[in-house]
């Protein structure tokens, strides 16, 4: 098995939008030790940002968090909800033998799940890190981690990945 982390949105104008049940710096800090750990074992890590199309110039904000990109990590630059669609992300982790994707960022019933279900559609095998992601509203967080999310996969917590 070859797994690799991916991670949504980690950008400061979201990290910074009223988030629960975890703050947004609250989920940077898990994705950072995530990040770490997939590292330091020798596998993939995704980091996946959203453009909005069609506008000049992007919203403030729209980079990734500081610190948070290291060399070698795959960058994916989305244009929609899912950081599959119109992307090479498919073929970047086909590249590297990846079967199950690790999934953990911002916002919980949006990017993160968009891309959990292009993933599932992919054949991927799936893992959410539970605590490393948040959403709009806790109940929505809660609801697409209790009854969602375990329709495709596993449900992990940070601790469960040092």
């Amino acid at each position: 098995m070859t797994s690799a982390l991916i991670l949504i949105d980690l950008m400061p104008r979201i990290i910074a939008l009223p988030l629960a049940p975890h703050s947004g710096d609250e989920v940077l800090v898990r994705c950072r030790a995530l990040a770490r750990a997939f590292r330091a074992s020798g596998r993939p890590v995704v980091m996946v940002r959203v453009e909005r199309p069609n506008v000049v110039e992007q919203p403030p904000g729209s980079g990734f968090a500081d610190d948070l990109v290291e060399d070698g990590d795959i960058v994916v630059v989305k244009r929609t909800i899912g950081a599959f669609y119109g992307t090479d992300l498919n073929e970047q982790l086909r590249k590297l033998g990846v079967d199950t994707v690790v999934i953990a960022g911002l916002v919980t019933t949006m990017g993160v799940e968009s891309t959990a279900r292009a993933a599932a559609d992919h054949g991927y095998e799936l893992e959410f890190v539970a605590d490393a992601m948040s959403g709009l509203a806790a109940d929505e967080h809660e609801f697409a981690v209790q009854r969602t999310f375990p329709r495709f996969g596993e449900i992990l917590n940070t601790a469960d990945y040092s």
